[in-house]
C-alpha cells in the first residue's frame, strides 16, 4: 500500500524508529539487485534516509556507478505481518559532517554508537516513495 510523503501517519513513522535491521537493495552494472542487510534511520521531514557502511563495499560501487545523478534504490523493513519500504534516489556522501551526522541517528536507533571507521561514508536516499503495511 502507497502512502503519501506529505502525510505519512504518525504509526509509519513510529515503525522507522523501532529497532529492526532493514535491507538496502541497489542494482548491480548487469541490472540484477544487490540485496543486503543493514541498519537505515529516516527523517520523514526532510524525505530522507540514511544508511552507514564502508567505502569499498559492493552498494557503493553499485550507486556510484549509475553517475552523478544518482541510483534509484529500495530499503525495506519487516516486522512478522508489518512492513515498510521507501524508495528513492541514492547518493554517496563522504563529507565528514554528514557522516557524523548519520552516525549520531543511527546510535539514536539502534542503541549503540558504531565504532570509528575511516573508511565510514554516508549513503544518503532521497525518498520518493513510501510504502508498507504499518
Amino acid at each position: 500500500m502507497a502512502h503519501d510523503l506529505d502525510a505519512l501517519s504518525p504509526e509509519y513513522v513510529a515503525f522507522w524508529d523501532k529497532h529492526l535491521m532493514c535491507t538496502l537493495t541497489t542494482l548491480r552494472r548487469d541490472g540484477t539487485p544487490h540485496v543486503v542487510p543493514v541498519g537505515v534511520t529516516f527523517d520523514a521531514a526532510q524525505r530522507t534516509a540514511r544508511v552507514i557502511t564502508r567505502r569499498t563495499s559492493a552498494k557503493i560501487a553499485n550507486i556510484r556507478a549509475a553517475g552523478p545523478e544518482g541510483a534509484r534504490v529500495a530499503v525495506c523493513q519487516v516486522d512478522r505481518g508489518r512492513w515498510a519500504t521507501l524508495e528513492g534516489v541514492a547518493r554517496v556522501r563522504t563529507d565528514a559532517e554528514a557522516v557524523a551526522d548519520a552516525v549520531r541517528r543511527y546510535a539514536q536507533r539502534y542503541g549503540r554508537t558504531p565504532t570509528p571507521n575511516p573508511e565510514r561514508v554516508l549513503i544518503e536516499i532521497a525518498v520518493t516513495k513510501a510504502l508498507g503495511n504499518v
